[in-house]
C-alpha cells in the first residue's frame, strides 16, 4: 500500500494505468519527470530481475514491462513516476538483467523486460564484485544497470581477445571493456 499525500493513487493498479497511457505514445520521459513523493509501494525487484508486488510475484510479463517503462533511479533510490506522482520500490541489485547478447561488430544485449542496447561510450560494460566473484553490469539507460546473466557473461568472455595490459576485453562501439577485475 501506498502511504498516501493530497492526490495520490493508492496502489500498484493506479500507477500501472497511468503508466500505461504514457507508454502508449513512446517510451516514457521519466528523466523530465520530477512529481511529489507520494511514499513507499511495498515493491520489489529480486536480484533474479523477478518483481514482487506486495510479496506476490507479478505474474504478468507485461505488467512487468509496463512498471519497467517508468522506473527511475535518484541516487541508490529507485521510484516509479509518473507525470503526477512519484513512489518508491525497492531493488535488491539492479533492476535488469541482461539474458542475452548478439555479439558481432557490437554487443547488443537484451534485458528481461525487452530492453535492446548496444554496448559503447552510452552502455558501458561495467565489472564489480571480486576477482573470485566478479558480477557483470550494462547501462541500460539514465542510472538503471542490468546485471549480465553467467550464461552470456560466459559467451563474452568466450569472444574476449588480449588487450595492451594483458587483460581480456571485448570491443563495441569503438569502446574497450575490461572483462577482468
Amino acid at each position: 500500500m501506498v502511504e498516501k499525500t493530497d492526490n495520490a493513487v493508492s496502489d500498484a493498479a493506479g500507477i500501472a494505468a497511468a503508466a500505461s497511457r504514457a507508454s502508449a505514445k513512446g517510451p516514457p520521459p521519466v528523466h523530465l519527470w520530477n512529481p511529489p513523493f507520494c511514499g513507499n509501494l511495498d515493491m520489489e525487484i529480486r536480484a533474479d530481475g523477478s518483481w514482487f508486488y506486495n510479496g506476490t510475484p507479478i505474474g504478468r510479463p507485461e505488467m512487468v514491462r509496463l512498471f519497467a517503462s517508468i522506473l527511475k533511479r535518484e541516487g541508490n533510490d529507485y521510484f516509479l513516476v509518473t507525470p503526477v506522482e512519484k513512489v518508491g520500490i525497492r531493488v535488491v541489485d539492479a533492476p535488469f538483467v541482461a539474458v542475452d547478447a548478439d555479439i558481432g561488430a557490437g554487443i547488443d544485449f537484451t534485458t528481461n523486460v525487452g530492453d535492446r542496447v548496444t554496448a559503447g561510450p552510452d552502455h558501458p560494460i561495467e565489472l564489480r564484485g571480486t576477482v573470485a566473484e566478479p558480477r557483470p553490469y550494462v547501462h541500460i539507460r539514465r542510472g538503471l544497470w542490468a546485471l549480465i546473466d553467467r550464461k552470456t557473461f560466459y559467451r563474452l568472455a568466450d569472444a574476449a581477445t588480449p588487450g595492451e595490459s594483458g587483460r581480456m576485453e571485448v570491443h563495441s562501439e569503438g569502446a574497450v571493456f575490461a572483462l577482468e577485475l
